[in-house]
């Protein structure tokens, strides 16, 4: 329950609509004390209305149930200055843009949403900027305080035997998918033309011509670092694609431009910002090869010819996912696709229907275990490429009620869940005892989570 009521109060942090017209005539007061910390009437009142404004339920008392959310980010907070957590400024520049851009898409324009707020965006991200540190702080505090949680199958065997059948979870239906994909040709044209632009850029900045940062507002087809003049922010060698990474560090003179680097993602010229250590702040400028119908036409042509042949049984769908697909992720797994999204599926072959690119959720919707796909077009993401692929039902699991030989990840997720949960509230639960805390008349009356701050 507190990890659910911290994680919703951080929603609520860092949604921008917190910054509400109408508390411009609350008069303020001081309800909280944390530590040094203050929490104003005016957070609180923010908060609910948010809550109300987006119909969000009330675990209770709305004006007992905020200040402990945000009393309890604030221990997280105090801590993690004792132990001097921090994040990268990269990571929260990106947060930033990322939830500005949404809420620019929702608005319908720049200017809509800066006449709304009666802000410029600059503003308005730099008013983030505080909240999401605070959110990624609190996040990497609760990491270092629950360490890395190992359970052993025991363990989870343990959790089974001792709970009721009708408290077991159900387990949606899931599916695994095996995927052959092929990449449209691009034609050298397309590829010496992009290369001829990056060289002009390149030759633009090495005469003073233009700045690079300038160019990259202008036309790097990376959205994010385009907006910052190309910037990315401090990154390791580990935040970056090999190829990129190895040209990017190698870089001295801030002055100067890198050599053409071909990634995934398309083709880039890097300039270097700052080093510090094993960190790099760098600029960029991406342009990505179009793919024509006609490119695309021909890809689809290949794959219905390897549909056929496996339809003919000249080889297998595995045969071909391993020889013929171009996707480095599933060729050497025959094909079979592995879940990143960060739920209790992840790093097995298990989907649910939403965790799937949308095209391959639509297509397999209807197909029986074992069946192949016509082949159908589809967009890589983050990459942004239009393929074409053929996928294979593997198995489907129909929603069930959990059980140890399907579900054996799935439960080690809820006895890790319980077991972070455990360890997180027992931390807050010491806090409160070194912690001053004072809370004003009239907001003491509460059935808290946690009876500690009230201290008699």
């Amino acid at each position: 329950m507190m990890k659910k009521g911290l994680i919703l109060i951080m929603l609520l942090a860092g949604n921008l609509c917190f910054v509400l017209h109408s508390q411009d005539n609350v008069l303020d007061e001081i309800v909280w004390v944390v530590g040094d910390e203050a929490i104003l009437r005016s957070e609180v009142e923010s908060q609910r209305l948010v809550m109300q404004s987006q119909r969000m339920r009330f675990e209770n008392d709305p004006y007992c149930f905020i200040p402990e959310q945000i009393a309890i980010q604030k221990l997280f907070l105090n801590q993690a200055k004792i132990d001097s957590i921090e994040v990268e400024e990269g990571q929260v520049i990106r947060a930033v843009d990322a939830r500005v851009n949404s809420l620019i898409n929702e608005f319908g324009s720049r200017e809509k949403l800066e006449e709304y707020w009666n802000k410029k965006v600059s503003q308005i991200k730099e008013e983030q900027k505080t909240i999401y540190r605070e959110q990624m702080i609190v996040e990497k505090m609760k990491q270092h305080i629950v360490g890395e949680i190992k359970l052993t199958p025991s363990e989870v065997r343990r959790y089974f035997r001792n709970i009721s059948p009708d408290s077991l979870p159900t387990i949606p239906t899931t599916v695994e998918v095996q995927i052959v994909m092929l990449e449209p040709k691009i034609p050298l044209e397309e590829i010496d033309a992009i290369k001829a632009r990056l060289r002009d850029f390149t030759d633009q900045v090495h005469n003073g011509t233009r700045e690079f940062s300038m160019l990259a507002i202008l036309y790097s087809e990376d959205p994010e670092s385009a907006r910052r003049g190309g910037e990315m922010g401090m990154m390791s060698k580990g935040n970056l694609v090999p190829e990129f990474a190895n040209v990017a560090f190698n870089l001295s003179d801030p002055k100067r431009v890198s050599n053409i680097v071909e990634t995934e993602y398309g083709f880039h010229i890097i300039q270097l910002v700052q080093k510090l250590g094993d960190r790099i702040n760098c600029r960029h400028i991406l342009l990505r090869p179009r793919v024509s119908d006609n490119e695309l036409l021909e890809a689809t042509a290949r794959m219905d010819t390897v549909y056929a042949k496996i339809q003919e049984k000249e080889y297998t769908f595995e045969d071909a996912a391993t020889y013929i697909s171009f996707d480095k992720d599933t060729r050497n797994n025959k094909g079979l696709m592995v879940n990143k999204m960060e739920s209790v599926h992840y790093g097995t072959p298990k989907f649910e229907m939403q965790e799937l690119p949308p095209e391959i959720a639509i297509v397999i919707d209807g197909m029986q275990v074992g069946e192949i796909s016509q082949p159908f077009r589809m967009k890589l993401d983050p990459q942004q490429k239009d393929v074409i692929a053929i996928v294979k039902l593997k198995t489907r699991t129909l929603s069930h009620r959990a059980n140890l030989t399907d579900d054996f990840q799935a439960l080690r997720s809820i006895v890790e869940n319980q077991r972070t949960d455990e360890l997180l509230r027992e931390w807050v639960a010491k806090k409160q005892k070194s912690t001053y805390v004072q809370i004003s008349e009239g907001w003491r009356n509460c059935d808290f989570q946690y009876p500690g701050w009230v201290k008699e």
